[in-house]
Protein backbone atom coordinates (compact mmCIF):
# COMPACT_ATOMS: atom_id res chain seq x y z
CA UNK A 1 0.00 0.00 0.00
CA UNK A 2 1.07 3.41 -0.66
CA UNK A 3 2.28 6.19 2.00
CA UNK A 4 -1.24 7.85 1.48
CA UNK A 5 -3.27 5.82 4.22
CA UNK A 6 -6.68 4.22 4.59
CA UNK A 7 -9.63 5.46 3.88
CA UNK A 8 -12.04 4.19 6.34
CA UNK A 9 -16.13 3.65 5.89
CA UNK A 10 -17.95 4.01 9.37
CA UNK A 11 -22.11 3.04 9.33
CA UNK A 12 -23.94 4.84 11.84
CA UNK A 13 -28.27 4.18 11.86
CA UNK A 14 -30.29 6.84 12.76
CA UNK A 15 -29.73 7.78 16.67
CA UNK A 16 -33.18 7.10 17.46
CA UNK A 17 -32.93 3.49 16.41
CA UNK A 18 -29.01 3.44 17.41
CA UNK A 19 -27.76 0.90 20.34
CA UNK A 20 -31.46 -0.59 21.63
CA UNK A 21 -29.94 -2.76 23.76
CA UNK A 22 -28.25 0.21 25.96
CA UNK A 23 -32.00 0.81 26.72
CA UNK A 24 -31.89 -0.92 30.09
CA UNK A 25 -28.85 1.30 31.25
CA UNK A 26 -29.40 4.53 29.37
CA UNK A 27 -33.20 4.53 28.65
CA UNK A 28 -34.72 5.69 26.05
CA UNK A 29 -34.13 9.80 26.49
CA UNK A 30 -30.33 9.31 26.53
CA UNK A 31 -29.56 5.81 24.36
CA UNK A 32 -29.43 8.27 21.25
CA UNK A 33 -26.96 10.89 22.73
CA UNK A 34 -24.67 8.24 23.83
CA UNK A 35 -24.44 6.17 20.45
CA UNK A 36 -23.87 9.66 19.25
CA UNK A 37 -20.93 9.98 21.37
CA UNK A 38 -19.62 6.60 20.76
CA UNK A 39 -19.17 7.83 17.04
CA UNK A 40 -17.85 10.99 17.88
CA UNK A 41 -15.19 9.62 20.28
CA UNK A 42 -14.65 6.58 17.17
CA UNK A 43 -14.08 9.24 14.43
CA UNK A 44 -12.06 11.70 16.47
CA UNK A 45 -9.58 8.96 17.35
CA UNK A 46 -9.66 7.98 13.95
CA UNK A 47 -8.80 11.10 12.45
CA UNK A 48 -5.67 11.01 14.22
CA UNK A 49 -4.22 7.62 13.30
CA UNK A 50 -1.60 8.33 11.35
CA UNK A 51 -2.40 5.74 8.93
CA UNK A 52 -5.92 7.10 8.10
CA UNK A 53 -6.23 9.79 5.62
CA UNK A 54 -10.22 10.07 5.29
CA UNK A 55 -13.55 8.81 7.32
CA UNK A 56 -16.48 8.28 5.66
CA UNK A 57 -19.23 7.97 7.36
CA UNK A 58 -22.60 6.35 5.83
CA UNK A 59 -25.53 7.86 8.11
CA UNK A 60 -29.05 9.44 7.68
CA UNK A 61 -29.19 11.22 11.05
CA UNK A 62 -28.75 14.99 10.43
CA UNK A 63 -27.04 15.41 14.06
CA UNK A 64 -24.27 12.90 13.45
CA UNK A 65 -24.03 14.53 9.92
CA UNK A 66 -23.29 17.47 11.22
CA UNK A 67 -20.99 16.43 15.04
CA UNK A 68 -19.39 13.66 12.34
CA UNK A 69 -18.43 16.40 9.63
CA UNK A 70 -17.46 19.53 12.48
CA UNK A 71 -14.58 16.91 13.73
CA UNK A 72 -13.64 16.46 9.71
CA UNK A 73 -15.26 13.28 8.17
CA UNK A 74 -16.85 13.13 5.31
CA UNK A 75 -20.82 12.13 5.27
CA UNK A 76 -22.80 10.34 3.23
CA UNK A 77 -26.84 9.78 3.61
CA UNK A 78 -27.61 5.74 3.34
CA UNK A 79 -29.27 5.75 0.05
CA UNK A 80 -29.69 1.99 -0.27
CA UNK A 81 -31.55 1.29 3.24
CA UNK A 82 -30.75 -2.14 3.12
CA UNK A 83 -28.57 -2.39 6.28
CA UNK A 84 -25.61 -2.38 7.40
CA UNK A 85 -23.71 -3.96 4.87
CA UNK A 86 -25.28 -2.41 1.91
CA UNK A 87 -24.40 1.13 3.68
CA UNK A 88 -20.84 0.03 3.47
CA UNK A 89 -20.98 -1.15 0.01
CA UNK A 90 -22.32 2.21 -1.12
CA UNK A 91 -19.85 4.28 1.05
CA UNK A 92 -16.95 1.92 -0.18
CA UNK A 93 -18.31 2.44 -3.63
CA UNK A 94 -17.95 6.15 -3.73
CA UNK A 95 -14.32 5.99 -2.03
CA UNK A 96 -13.09 4.16 -5.12
CA UNK A 97 -14.74 6.50 -7.56
CA UNK A 98 -13.07 8.99 -5.97
CA UNK A 99 -9.52 7.31 -5.52
CA UNK A 100 -9.81 3.75 -7.31
CA UNK A 101 -5.77 2.61 -5.87
CA UNK A 102 -7.80 3.37 -2.42
CA UNK A 103 -7.04 0.89 0.49
CA UNK A 104 -10.46 0.53 2.29
CA UNK A 105 -11.39 -0.40 5.98
CA UNK A 106 -15.04 -0.99 7.39
CA UNK A 107 -14.78 0.28 10.94
CA UNK A 108 -17.41 -0.08 13.69
CA UNK A 109 -18.96 3.50 14.90
CA UNK A 110 -19.45 1.61 18.72
CA UNK A 111 -15.89 1.89 19.54
CA UNK A 112 -15.47 4.27 22.07
CA UNK A 113 -12.53 3.35 24.00
CA UNK A 114 -10.28 3.45 19.97
CA UNK A 115 -6.74 4.49 21.09
CA UNK A 116 -4.81 5.99 17.44
CA UNK A 117 -1.54 3.79 18.11
CA UNK A 118 -3.55 0.41 18.60
CA UNK A 119 -5.66 1.27 15.50
CA UNK A 120 -2.56 2.20 13.03
CA UNK A 121 -1.13 -1.24 14.41
CA UNK A 122 -4.12 -3.62 12.62
CA UNK A 123 -4.51 -1.01 9.49
CA UNK A 124 -0.25 -2.11 9.41
CA UNK A 125 -1.15 -5.75 9.80
CA UNK A 126 -3.94 -5.42 7.19
CA UNK A 127 -1.65 -3.52 4.84
CA UNK A 128 -0.22 -7.02 4.22
CA UNK A 129 -2.91 -8.99 3.01
CA UNK A 130 -5.61 -8.82 0.29
CA UNK A 131 -8.61 -8.97 2.59
CA UNK A 132 -8.36 -9.28 6.25
CA UNK A 133 -10.48 -8.25 9.43
CA UNK A 134 -10.26 -7.74 13.45
CA UNK A 135 -12.59 -9.98 15.38
CA UNK A 136 -14.61 -8.35 18.28
CA UNK A 137 -13.85 -9.00 22.35
CA UNK A 138 -16.48 -11.52 22.30
CA UNK A 139 -15.03 -13.59 19.43
CA UNK A 140 -18.29 -13.30 17.83
CA UNK A 141 -18.65 -10.22 15.82
CA UNK A 142 -16.22 -8.04 13.64
CA UNK A 143 -15.21 -4.23 14.23
CA UNK A 144 -13.04 -3.68 11.29
CA UNK A 145 -12.70 -5.30 8.01
CA UNK A 146 -10.03 -4.49 5.55
CA UNK A 147 -9.41 -4.37 1.54
CA UNK A 148 -6.39 -3.62 0.01
CA UNK A 149 -6.25 -1.68 -3.33
CA UNK A 150 -8.19 -3.85 -5.88
CA UNK A 151 -10.11 -5.30 -3.44
CA UNK A 152 -13.20 -5.57 -2.54
CA UNK A 153 -14.71 -5.31 1.01
CA UNK A 154 -17.50 -7.76 0.64
CA UNK A 155 -18.86 -6.84 4.49
CA UNK A 156 -20.92 -9.59 5.91
CA UNK A 157 -21.09 -7.87 9.24
CA UNK A 158 -24.01 -8.76 11.66
CA UNK A 159 -24.60 -11.80 14.14
CA UNK A 160 -21.54 -14.25 13.65
CA UNK A 161 -19.91 -12.00 11.59
CA UNK A 162 -15.98 -13.27 12.62
CA UNK A 163 -16.98 -16.88 11.02
CA UNK A 164 -18.84 -15.35 7.90
CA UNK A 165 -15.69 -13.27 6.92
CA UNK A 166 -13.18 -16.20 7.65
CA UNK A 167 -15.56 -17.98 5.26
CA UNK A 168 -15.41 -15.10 2.52
CA UNK A 169 -11.55 -15.60 2.69
CA UNK A 170 -10.53 -13.00 4.66
CA UNK A 171 -7.36 -13.50 6.72
CA UNK A 172 -7.81 -12.75 10.31
CA UNK A 173 -6.00 -10.51 12.29
CA UNK A 174 -4.47 -12.07 15.25
CA UNK A 175 -2.81 -9.23 16.96
CA UNK A 176 -2.39 -8.79 20.93
CA UNK A 177 -2.76 -5.16 22.39
CA UNK A 178 -5.24 -3.96 20.20
CA UNK A 179 -8.18 -4.55 22.69
CA UNK A 180 -9.81 -0.90 22.29
CA UNK A 181 -10.02 -1.61 18.11
CA UNK A 182 -12.07 -5.15 19.33
CA UNK A 183 -14.25 -3.36 22.25
CA UNK A 184 -17.01 -2.58 20.41
CA UNK A 185 -20.20 -1.39 22.91
CA UNK A 186 -24.12 -3.02 22.81
CA UNK A 187 -24.75 -3.68 26.10
CA UNK A 188 -24.09 -2.38 29.73
CA UNK A 189 -21.47 -4.72 30.34
CA UNK A 190 -19.63 -4.06 27.34
CA UNK A 191 -20.01 -0.40 28.15
CA UNK A 192 -17.99 -1.11 31.63
CA UNK A 193 -15.65 -3.05 29.66
CA UNK A 194 -15.35 0.04 27.42
CA UNK A 195 -14.75 2.15 30.56
CA UNK A 196 -12.32 0.10 32.30
CA UNK A 197 -9.99 0.67 29.08
CA UNK A 198 -10.68 4.48 29.33
CA UNK A 199 -13.07 6.20 26.83
CA UNK A 200 -13.04 9.25 25.33
CA UNK A 201 -14.34 12.41 26.35
CA UNK A 202 -17.77 12.89 24.72
CA UNK A 203 -18.74 9.05 26.11
CA UNK A 204 -17.45 9.66 29.19
CA UNK A 205 -19.68 12.95 29.63
CA UNK A 206 -22.47 10.65 28.27
CA UNK A 207 -21.70 8.24 31.21
CA UNK A 208 -21.93 10.60 33.82
CA UNK A 209 -25.33 12.10 32.41
CA UNK A 210 -27.03 8.40 33.36
CA UNK A 211 -29.48 7.60 35.68
CA UNK A 212 -27.23 4.03 36.31
CA UNK A 213 -26.13 1.79 38.88
CA UNK A 214 -23.47 4.22 40.72
CA UNK A 215 -20.72 1.90 39.74
CA UNK A 216 -20.73 2.69 35.98
CA UNK A 217 -21.47 6.34 36.96
CA UNK A 218 -17.96 6.43 39.10
CA UNK A 219 -16.12 4.18 36.28
CA UNK A 220 -17.05 7.35 33.77
CA UNK A 221 -14.16 9.36 35.42
CA UNK A 222 -11.47 6.87 34.36
CA UNK A 223 -10.51 8.75 31.20
CA UNK A 224 -8.53 8.08 28.08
Amino acid sequence: MDGLGWALVVPLKPLRLAKSRLAPVAGETLRPSLALAFAEDTVAAALTCPLVRKVLVVTDDPLATERLTALGALALPDLPRRGLNAALAHGERLLREEDPGAAVAALNADLPALRPPELARVLDAAARRPRSFLADAAGVGTTLLAAAPGMSLDPGFGGRSRARHAASGATELLLAGVESVRRDVDTGEDLRDALALGVGPRTAAGVRALTAPAGLRASAGSGR
